[in-house]
């Protein structure tokens, strides 16, 4: 409790202290932004004010970033580190032989409390970074050929830009040569410059030389120097020689603040001896008055009058100092130079001035606080600036607010902080008026309106809309290939509202192959391989930026999809060749064996067919697409036997195609109890086989086409002799219709049965003839030759035959005639040959005797019986019967 009392204590006498300088660097100018200067933390002796664990609560915070106080040109972070913000510049930040520095007002806080403020002093150090510059790089001189030795004339000087005296300060050398009779000699003017002159050393001759070429080098006495040539021409002739005078080295004069604009505050005067062109004078700003300077001021050229314009602000700075030279118009011009002071009068009262410097500003009147900010919190940093004197300069400031109050803290400084805790439910918004008064007789008075928002903290965790997220990408992919996007909302406004999304790194997810983003995009970090991993499973995390960050987890999934970059390959058999004995008998199984085959895809990637590639041209052997099993297609003989070389083929069925093929030597024995074979054909391969069945079968064909041939020939020979030979219409029907007829020499009624082979048989039985009376056989009868001819015929079919009984009738002789009538239903005798059957004598059996009388025979004809018809016989015999 004691040890909390006096912290307490040694804090409050803190907040008196914070008016003294405190800290000191040195920092080169031209360095590069954002250029390191120094730790503040560490050199202020902050840290024993604090336990070693409190010093990560302690910020640091830049007070007072205005342009007019140069500590806008730096920046300190919320450690203590101090940085530029911009190039340094000491020239055009600083005057001539005066220290640069700039002050920058730094604020303590012990997490939102005030602790101290420091004020540090940065110096910037001039480094020799501009060279010695003349007016012009040429000029032209001019000696009068009656000058005497020791003529002096002035040459326009150097200036060196750099602030310092050393990297500013110029030295002169002259380059002429050996015959040349000049000489370099400086003479020091007012303000401390060197100027260099030219000393004749020798009478001229304007006859003899007219022109002479020299150069003047200008050194600085930086490290390394700088330095510049200026390269003149000395013309013999009558010269400017005198240079003009100012009535006055050192103008002091005071003016008030609203001095009249059309009325000079000085009118400058200077003369020069010489005459016409060499006298006239003009007045110009020196290159040392600053460039800032001069937009106060308005200097007339011709008139040396210097006039204040519309940017002039008494207030805004207590003096002004200018350099003016005089320089006339002679070739080199000649000049001189005087300085010009002008400092205020202070004659009436002005209001007090008032900047504040929030700690965390949101525009230069308006900031912003956090809802949990602590009571007696430090929120801004304000200072008054009034620079009357006496009663007129002394300020009192009030803020009466019953949140926000103010705290003195030293000559024209305050802080302000708040008074009592904020809600932002109750309240999220305050506008504030600062007043200060001086005390001058009337009081001026000051107000600063600004404006304080109440800012929500980070209370709502961020949530996932999904606990599971679940994606789908393709194997093989390239590294950054899209796979998709995670989202959570958050309602928090500002840092507590902005997400940034992560894998939560486990042991098990050292090797996850994807990537995301801080935005929730997931993409591959590396090709992914299905069949090694097909799916991955892990954690991601959201997290806001508010403080404290809140955050949340979800899990994922994310399944690979299979591509068809894996070929089968056969796990049976698992030799390439593999032999393979199979032995066959009639009563074996056809299944031989089963081949298998595996791939590693997935899908119809992974959907397998089986097929032969070679070997199997006996078409003995099939194998089934799907199953893979190997068996007989057909019914093996024992010409079958032998070893076959068979190629298998396993595809499956992605895009593109991927297939693997393997070799099986198939070894086949057959068994004795199947089908004998030749021997000669047994010793033959499959092919020798095929080969000789095709060779007999063309030559079948042959033989049989040209059998076809012949025997139409014949045939059609035969109907021509047959044609040729027939007797009249009128004889032949007296035949058939049994008219009575003489007998003819030599004539029998016994019947003659002719065996004829084979070939002659099936060639006279070729013919297909028309059925001309019942009377059946028909008879031919040749009259001329006087014989008759007999002819195989072929019957008709037995169903298609109708017989009708017999009759009996007496001739006139008292005999008994017994006839059998025959009916066919078709008249067309078909050829036919029975292919089962041999010609032999049953076929030459003999039919029933067939009377035939002479036509002086009054006796009728006897019809023959019906002839005995073997089982599958369709032709007979007709009897042929013979006359002598």
């Amino acid at each position: 409790m004691i040890r909390n009392i006096l912290s307490l204590y040694l804090l409050d006498m803190l907040l008196f202290s914070v008016v003294s300088l405190d800290i000191t660097y040195h920092i080169n100018e031209e360095n590069s932004p954002h250029a390191y200067i120094g730790d503040i933390a560490a050199d202020s002796n902050m840290s024993h004010f604090f336990k070693h664990q409190q010093h990560n609560l302690v910020t640091f915070t830049q007070l007072q970033r205005k342009v007019s106080s140069g500590s806008h040109l730096f920046n300190v972070t919320n450690l203590g580190k101090l940085y530029t913000t911009q190039t340094l510049d000491a020239e055009s930040l600083c005057t001539i032989n005066k220290e640069c520095f700039k002050i920058v007002r730094i604020a303590v806080r012990k997490r939102k409390t005030y602790v101290k403020i420091l004020k540090v002093k940065v110096i910037i150090k001039d480094i020799n970074d501009h060279g010695p510059e003349f007016p012009e790089s040429e000029i032209n001189l001019q000696f009068d050929e009656n000058d005497r030795e020791g003529t002096k004339k002035p040459i326009p000087n150097a200036i060196d830009r750099d602030i310092t005296i050393q990297n500013s300060r110029i030295t002169y050398e002259l380059k002429e040569n050996i015959d040349d009779p000049f000489s370099l000699s400086l003479s020091k003017d007012y303000d401390g410059t060197f100027i260099p002159e030219i000393v004749l050393q020798g009478k001229l001759d304007r006859e003899r030389k007219k022109h002479y070429m020299l150069k003047l080098i200008a050194k600085d006495n930086g490290i390394p120097p700088n330095e510049n040539i200026l390269h003149f021409q000395i013309s013999v002739t009558d010269s400017n020689d005198n240079k003009p005078l100012f009535s006055q080295k050192v103008y002091n004069i005071s003016i008030k603040n609203k001095h009249p604009k059309s009325k000079p505050i000085l009118v400058l005067e200077a003369t020069d001896l010489d005459s016409g062109t060499n006298g006239k004078i003009a007045f110009n700003y020196s290159p040392k008055t600053p460039i800032e300077i001069r937009k106060y001021f308005d200097l007339k050229k011709a008139s040396g009058e210097l006039f204040v314009n519309e940017y002039f602000k008494i207030d805004t700075k207590n003096s002004y100092k200018l350099f003016v030279e005089a320089k006339d118009g002679g070739k080199p011009p000649l000049s001189s130079t005087t300085v010009i002071l002008i400092s205020k009068e202070s004659n009436h009262n002005i209001a007090p001035k008032i900047d504040i410097d929030f700690v965390f500003p949101l525009s230069e009147s308006s900031t912003a606080l956090l809802e949990d900010i602590k009571v007696s919190s430090f929120i801004a940093y304000v200072i008054i600036t009034d620079n009357d004197i006496e009663e007129n300069g002394q300020i009192d400031c009030n803020l009466e607010h019953e949140t926000f109050g103010i705290v003195e803290m030293g000559s024209h400084e305050y802080k302000m902080t708040t008074k009592c805790p904020l809600d932002r439910e109750t309240k999220d918004r305050y506008d504030i008026v600062l007043v200060c008064q001086d005390m001058g007789f009337p009081p001026l008075k000051s107000e600063k309106q600004f404006s304080i928002e109440v800012l929500d903290v980070n209370d709502v965790e961020p949530h996932f809309t999904k606990e599971t997220f679940q994606f789908l990408t393709y194997e093989n992919q390239k590294v950054d290939f899209p796979i998709g996007f995670i989202n959570a909302t958050d309602p928090d406004l500002g840092d507590g509202g902005q997400l940034t999304y992560s894998i939560i790194n486990d042991n098990n997810n050292d090797n996850i192959p994807f990537q995301l983003t801080k935005y929730g995009f997931f993409s591959t970090s590396q090709s992914i391989d299905r069949e090694m991993k097909d799916i991955y499973k892990f954690k991601v995390l959201v997290k806001d930026k508010g403080t404290p960050s809140l955050n949340d987890t979800a899990n994922i999934v994310i399944e690979i999809l299979d591509k068809n970059d894996n070929a089968p390959y056969f796990t049976f058999p698992n030799n390439d060749p593999y032999n393979l004995d199979v032995h066959y008998h009639p009563n074996s199984k056809k299944d031989i064996t089963i081949l298998k085959a595996s791939d590693k895809d997935t899908g119809n990637n992974a959907f397998l067919t089986y097929g032969i590639l070679k070997s199997n041209d006996k078409n003995m052997l099939t194998v089934n697409s799907y199953t893979g099993v190997l068996s007989f297609s057909r019914i093996i003989n024992i010409n079958d036997a032998g070893t076959y070389e068979l190629q298998f083929m396993v595809k499956d069925s992605g895009t593109p195609v991927q297939s693997a093929t393997t070799v099986i030597m198939l070894t086949l024995h057959v068994s004795n109890d199947t089908l004998p074979m030749q021997a000669a054909t047994h010793l033959l391969s499959g092919t020798d086989l095929n080969i000789i069945w095709v060779i007999i079968i063309v030559a079948a064909g042959v033989i049989l086409s040209v059998g076809i041939v012949v025997c139409l020939t014949m045939c059609v020979f035969r109907c021509i002799n047959h044609i040729k030979s027939s007797p009249s219409t009128s004889d032949n029907h007296k035949i058939l219709t049994g008219s009575k007829m003489r007998p003819m020499p030599y004539e029998t009624n016994n019947p003659i049965a002719f065996t004829r082979n084979t070939e002659d048989t099936y060639n006279r039985n070729c013919q297909t003839m028309s059925s001309k009376s019942h009377y059946y056989p028909e008879m031919e009868k040749t009259i001329n030759e006087g014989k008759f001819s007999a002819t195989a015929r072929k019957l008709p079919p037995i169903p298609q035959s109708i017989d009708q009984p017999s009759k009996e009738s007496s001739d006139e002789h008292g005999e008994t005639i017994s006839t059998k009538s025959i009916n066919y239903m078709s008249n067309t005798l078909p050829c036919q040959w029975p292919s089962e059957s041999t010609w032999d004598e049953r076929y030459t059996r003999n039919f029933s005797d067939i009377s035939i009388t002479s036509e002086f025979d009054d006796s009728k004809p006897e019809v023959p019986p019906k002839p005995n018809r073997l089982q599958n016989q369709d032709t007979y015999l007709e009897p042929t019967y013979l006359t002598k």
